[in-house]
């Protein structure tokens, strides 16, 4: 009879935890505790920041390790929440489209330093006296290597969405804000989680800039990995960095599996096929957190509030994409629009003249672009040999789940690697053998070059409809046709975004390779990302100011005139029916 009562009060079967509850339950508090404790610093004053600011013993590690992980996760849901707001807006409206794309050309060609040199004074004006602003200027340095990928992700894929589903979105009569709840954000899932997994190892690779903050007279060294290996590198301590460099490969296993993993096989549901994959993704926590029951009860009332959320009849206040061209009021509206647009822009452009006329001459402008254009040369003869190399391993890695299960941390642990830490081998050789720094070093740049590629085929790759694939084999195309007219159309659009944020990443990249030092040897190459540095390092504002329009001038001719061309060929002629 109690157990009649039991049922009859919370149905045929009671909400009493089960032996996975227990597991999820010390997992997630475990994880609440660690926030805890990683953020109890954050509210100190300056001041109390310890002298120097971390301590080469390795025991230390676990406590910088966490320190840094939190900024990233901050600057991770920061870069999340700035892709759905930006990348919709960029995809439906035409109109802010042809604002919004530049705008985020610009700002991904902006490098690190760029942004320091002038947040770091803001944040430490917001909170005077403050470790919260010093942790807020490192947050937003580490998210400025990490939203603009994400967000040129999220835009290929709302403006690749197959056909179909469009039509079969409007024969449902779905409105705009369930639209996107329910085909364009599903769709964009898969990309938007490996760009998400590119996006912390990116903010790994700028560790060292974002912890270790030096702006003319303004220095802030926040206790953190960046920041050890900064001190390491200073004082030429191997042992140090190699325990850096195993902290870092801990950290990043441990984040996987309670993160992107867990993500990869939630968004794996999300593929457009017609067939079942057949080597599904997996992920223990994932089917830990399935298993439990009273944790699953607990979240229900809030998945179905969201589900409410999204299924909203409102429209947002965006336009369809447009199909065809525009009647006459139309091209008049585009015109004024344009018009502004260019006026906005001359304006904009005079201020910066004038800004840097005071102290800068014609001659300094001709020495920045020819140091733009040599570090244009070393882009592209990475960008080349990053994609001989990557698009066919990420093909491979991504058409097979479970090689993909084991290549995934360890493309991590190897995006993540600062070139900071290759310093000591790279100076070393080049050194010992006489070397040109001037093509020595430009191998650094690959490292923030070739990971937004690899990362982005295999989410292509994965991504890929089972079902095409089995049609290519039934039809028996194999070898160099099988690359031409299957899987390289079918991954062409994740490429590109692919390469859009990796030749912006080259740039940044230049920032941190073309400079070079160990102790007290310092090799600098010729090219634009030296040119900044010194002047970011000097606190010369004004040559600041102009090595970044430089910068950002040369990535945006670069996405004019070969990544958004096809931007646009992918749209017509690769875009699934």
């Amino acid at each position: 009879m109690a157990q009649e009562r039991v049922q009859n009060l919370f149905g045929p079967r009671p909400l009493l935890p089960n032996r996975w509850d227990v597991v999820a339950f010390a997992l997630v508090t475990g994880v609440f505790v660690l926030l805890a404790i990683g953020a109890r610093d954050t509210t100190l004053p300056l001041a109390a920041l310890p002298n120097p600011a971390v301590s080469l013993d390795p025991r230390h590690l676990p406590e910088y390790a966490l320190r840094t992980v939190l900024r990233m996760l901050a600057a991770i849901v920061l870069a999340t929440l700035f892709t759905f707001l930006y990348a919709p807006l960029a995809a439906k409206s035409r109109h802010a489209r042809l604002i919004l794309i530049p705008v985020l050309d610009v700002l991904q060609s902006v490098p690190i330093l760029g942004f320091l040199t002038f947040t770091v004074l803001f944040f430490l004006g917001l909170f005077p006296g403050q470790v919260l602003g010093a942790e807020l200027a490192a947050v937003f340095a580490i998210f400025t290597s990490q939203a603009w990928n994400m967000t040129f992700s999220m835009y290929q894929s709302l403006r690749t969405v197959p056909k179909d589903l469009e039509e079969a979105a409007a024969s449902f009569k779905l409105s705009q804000w369930q639209r996107f709840w329910r085909l364009d954000v599903p769709f964009a899932m898969p990309g938007l989680v490996w760009n998400a997994m590119m996006s912390m190892s990116g903010g790994w690779f700028f560790v060292v800039a974002s912890e270790a903050i030096t702006v003319g007279d303004t220095s802030v060294a926040l206790p953190g990995i960046g920041t050890y290996v900064a001190r390491a590198i200073e004082a030429r301590d191997l042992p140090a960095i190699g325990f850096a460099m195993l902290t870092m490969l801990i950290v990043i296993l441990i984040y996987d599996q309670l993160l992107f993993r867990v993500l990869v096989a939630w968004a794996d549901k999300f593929r457009f096929e017609q067939s079942v994959s057949s080597e599904p993704p997996s992920s223990w926590v994932y089917n830990l957190f399935r298993r439990t029951r009273l944790l699953r009860a607990l979240v229900a009332p809030l998945a179905r509030g969201l589900g409410t959320i999204a299924a909203w009849r409102f429209s947002l206040p965006l336009p369809a994409i447009p199909r065809t061209a525009g009647n006459g009021r139309q091209r008049l509206l585009d015109a004024l629009f344009f018009v502004a647009i260019a006026a906005l822009s001359g304006l904009a452009l005079w201020r910066i003249i004038s800004f840097l006329g005071a102290t800068i001459g014609l001659s300094d402008v001709r020495h920045a672009v020819t140091l733009g254009f040599a570090t244009l040369a070393r882009v592209i003869v990475l960008m080349i040999a990053a994609s001989l190399i990557w698009v066919p391993v990420g093909v491979w890695i991504g058409l097979r789940p479970r090689l993909a299960e084991i290549a995934q941390p360890l493309a991590q642990f190897l995006a993540a690697f600062p070139a900071n830490i290759a310093f000591p081998v790279a100076v070393i050789a080049i050194v010992r053998f006489d070397l040109d720094a001037n093509v020595w070093l430009s191998p650094l740049m690959i490292l923030g070059t070739q990971w937004y590629i690899l990362f982005n085929v295999i989410a292509g790759a994965s991504a890929f409809p089972s079902d095409l694939g089995e049609a290519a084999a039934s039809f028996h195309v194999r070898g160099w046709n099988w690359w031409r007219k299957v899987i390289l159309p079918g991954i062409l659009p994740y490429y590109v975004t692919g390469a859009v944020t990796a030749c912006g990443g080259s740039w940044n990249a230049a920032i941190v390779a073309e400079i070079a030092s160990w102790g007290d040897t310092r090799l600098v190459a010729f090219g634009l990302g030296s040119y900044i540095a010194e002047a970011s390092a000097a606190g010369d504002i004004a040559r600041v100011v102009l090595g970044v329009t430089v910068m950002a001038l040369f990535v945006i001719a670069c996405n004019r005139l070969v990544w958004h061309p096809l931007y646009a060929f992918c749209e017509r002629r690769v875009r699934l029916a």
